[in-house]
């Protein structure tokens, strides 16, 4: 990975942030795409296209996969692919809630190296590289440290906590929400929650440059049967995703189904 390519992405981020927040709260046309999708704002596209011509023209050699554009085979040859969600939380977004990010990562060879998560609400920005750790404004971040299960805090929609998920039933945690799920991570990442969860298929754009966050702090993160998790795959799609403290990650996996 070349050595600014994590100021590359910030850089690209925080010009994403700007666009949002020219939309914001105005009204922006709003699509819905269809086939269980959701919707799609001018804003997404527009943001979707700055961040293309930007970032794969300062590395043209390197694949792109983005939510909002058309997906082709070309990426599979490449080493380094850009994995990219240019409005990670749409419908917060639209409905004027500030709990949406910017989503972006290099992925070398299956493995996310490079990363930046942007809230341009809430001017966060959360940045990891492989090997170098991960940072929230400039300050470095560590999971929460919880080591049991009892009373976590535990990010995820309302339908991962139904029992039939749980032996046992829901385990006694704290569940609790937010729209984007590349922030859920970012949470985890930080220690402000202390787990993450999303037992459907996720996509990879939602994932990539928070999974470096989170494994960059120090914490763990798996796919809801424990394995890796490996990107750039020919179906963009994960088996879920478990993160957080290792105790609690691990004692979520042992609990579910």
């Amino acid at each position: 990975m070349p050595a600014d390519d994590l100021t590359l992405l910030a850089d690209a981020a925080l010009a994403a942030g700007a666009i949002a927040r020219r939309h914001f709260g105005n009204g922006p046309q709003t699509w819905d795409k269809g086939l269980g999708q959701g919707p799609v704002t001018e804003a997404d596209l527009e943001i979707d296209a700055m961040l293309r011509d930007t970032l794969t023209g300062a590395r043209p050699d390197y694949g792109w996969l983005s939510e909002e554009t058309t997906d082709g085979p070309g990426r599979l040859t490449r080493d380094r692919v850009f994995i990219i969600d240019p409005i990670d939380g749409t419908r917060a977004f639209i409905n004027g809630e500030a709990n949406f990010s910017h989503s972006l990562a290099v992925v070398e060879r299956g493995r996310p190296v490079a990363a930046a998560v942007y809230l341009p609400m809430k001017d966060r920005l959360y940045l990891a590289a492989a090997g170098r750790g991960a940072t929230r404004n400039g300050a470095a971040i560590a999971p929460s440290g919880k080591v049991t299960l009892d009373g976590a805090t535990v990010l995820g929609s309302k339908s991962n906590f139904n029992d039939v998920f749980w032996h046992g039933g829901r385990p006694p945690v704290r569940p609790q929400f937010r729209s984007s799920l590349a922030y859920r991570l970012a949470l985890a990442a930080e220690g402000r929650f202390d787990a993450m969860i999303t037992l459907r298929d996720a996509w990879e754009w939602d994932i990539a440059a928070g999974a470096l966050l989170v494994a960059e702090a120090g914490g763990t993160i798996v796919d809801r049967r424990g394995g890796p998790l490996r990107f750039n795959n020919a179906r963009p799609l994960l088996d879920g995703v478990v993160a957080g403290t290792p105790g609690v990650a691990r004692a979520i996996l042992d609990r579910l189904v």
